[in-house]
This record gives structure tokens, sequence and C-alpha cells, in this order.
């Protein structure tokens, strides 16, 4: 079992602490300013623990960033002795919003929220992955009709590996997941987000992905 913290208790937090807690893992759901407390348990009786963000940094051994991109920077950089020495799984993406709340334009041209976490959290080791689906499909890809991509993008091949696994316990096939290679790679996938609102606009909130076909 692993200690995973999840940062973000919105609806991609919530889904993937659901999962993971299911999966067997000890899971901690940090909210800003929340205090140490037990949340429902789960069908099968395990307890999803909730503490405030720096708490869940601090204890977890794998950290997973779902808080909102356009506040990711501050709020994680505002964590680096909590996060030194930790994988940190980045499943967010920063746009500025469209005039009807949708992802609009990249908050990182030319570059990537991953990149800018990865540099302000030196000692930490990021991997980028889950940024290209709905959040429903990050813990039940094997919904789709379509077998759907999961790239991944870091420095640290280990910490790649220990993700892969993670991925695993999600759901997802080997064969699923594509290495993109180092964290710069990142800025392909978070472009991908631009085509997300478009999607959308069109089918609604339907589970897809944004995947490679072979």
């Amino acid at each position: 079992m692993t200690s995973i913290g999840i940062l973000g208790a919105g609806r991609v937090g919530t889904n993937l602490a659901r999962t993971l807690t299911a999966a067997g893992h000890h899971v901690t759901l940090g909210r800003r300013g929340y205090g140490d407390e037990r949340g429902a348990p789960p069908a099968d009786g395990t307890t999803i623990r909730y503490a405030d963000h720096s708490t869940t940094a601090r204890t977890a051994d794998i950290v997973i960033n779902a808080t909102p991109g356009d506040t990711t920077l501050d709020r994680l950089t505002a964590l680096r002795a909590e996060l030194a020495g930790k994988i940190l799984i980045d499943v967010s993406n920063a746009t500025h919003d469209a005039d009807d709340g949708l992802p609009g334009d990249l908050r990182h041209p030319g570059s990537s929220l991953a990149e800018q976490l990865q540099a302000g959290l030196p000692d930490t080791h990021v991997v980028k992955t889950l940024n290209t689906m709905l959040f429903t499909v990050m813990t039940a890809p094997g919904e789709l009709t379509v077998p759907p991509t999961a790239y991944l993008s870091g420095n640290d091949e280990q910490a790649k590996k220990t993700v892969t696994t993670l991925l695993g316990d999600l759901g997802w096939q080997t064969d699923w997941i594509e290495d993109l290679g180092d964290i710069t790679t990142a800025r392909a996938t978070e472009a991908m987000i631009l085509v997300v609102p478009h999607v959308l606009r069109r089918h609604g909130f339907t589970p897809f992905a944004v995947s490679l076909a072979r």
C-alpha cells in the first residue's frame, strides 16, 4: 500500500481518491484550510482522510495535484519543503477561461505548467499525466469503446515507472500508457486541452480522451 496525498477536493480529486482508496492505498484528500478530519467510508469500508494542503503533502509518499491549473503554481511552490524528495503527479491544465467558462488560451505558451512546477520545485520529481481526458476516464479507461492513451512526461525514469504502476491501479493497461520523454514534452499534452472545449460544446460531458491510434 502507498500513502497518497491528493491536493484538490473537487470532482477530479474526489474521483481519484475514491478509486485509489478502493485499490487499497491510504489516501488523504487535501482541502485548503481544512482541519484533520475523516470522511465517510466508501462502500468497501475504507476511509479517506481529509487534511489541509500542507499536512497532505507532508505526510504522503506520492502527491497528486488536482488543484485548478490557473492557481496551481502559487499553491504548490509554497509547499516546496513538504514536497521535497517526493513524486508529484500533475493532472491539471493551466488555461485562461473563455467567455463560457470552458478552457481558452494556455497560461504558459512556449512552456507548460509541469515545466514551471519542476523549475519551482527542483527537489521534487514532477510527472505529468491524465490531463488529456474527461476526469471520469482517469479512473475508468476501460469504459471507452476505443482504448484511450495516458501520456507520461517527466525527468526521472524511476518516478515514471512508479506512476505507471499507480495508473494500473486506476485501470490503465500498460499498452495504453505512452512515455513521451522528459518534462518538456508536457507542452504537447497540455496544448491538447485546446481541443477539449470544442468537444464539450458539441457533445457535453460525455467521457472521451485525446488518444494515440495505431
